[in-house]
């Protein structure tokens, strides 16, 4: 698998929607790639949460990174998470 570098504005988007780097770089080596807008690639990854985030509980938090695979690296462009308690996402 080739490095997982996230770009500045992923970097900004991961800390404010609760995603962490180590969990950003396993979605995408262990989860399937879907296509994208422009020409990019996605991949989505549930994890036990059990936490609180802006002041709420949640059981799960989905990761799903948005990311350009160039020739020596994989470089996350944006991430987006969800959090929810089951069934559907809140």
């Amino acid at each position: 698998m080739k490095p997982v570098r996230l770009s500045a504005h992923a970097q900004e988007q991961a800390r404010h929607r609760g995603a962490t780097p180590g969990e950003i770089a396993l979605t995408i080596e262990q989860s399937a790639w879907n296509e994208a807008q422009m020409e990019r690639k996605q991949a989505e990854r549930v994890f036990d949460f059990s936490g609180t985030w802006n002041d709420r509980s949640y059981r799960y938090k989905k990761v799903r990174p948005v990311f350009v695979e160039e020739s020596d690296e994989i470089v996350v462009v944006t991430v987006y998470t969800y959090y929810f308690n089951g069934g559907e996402e809140e």
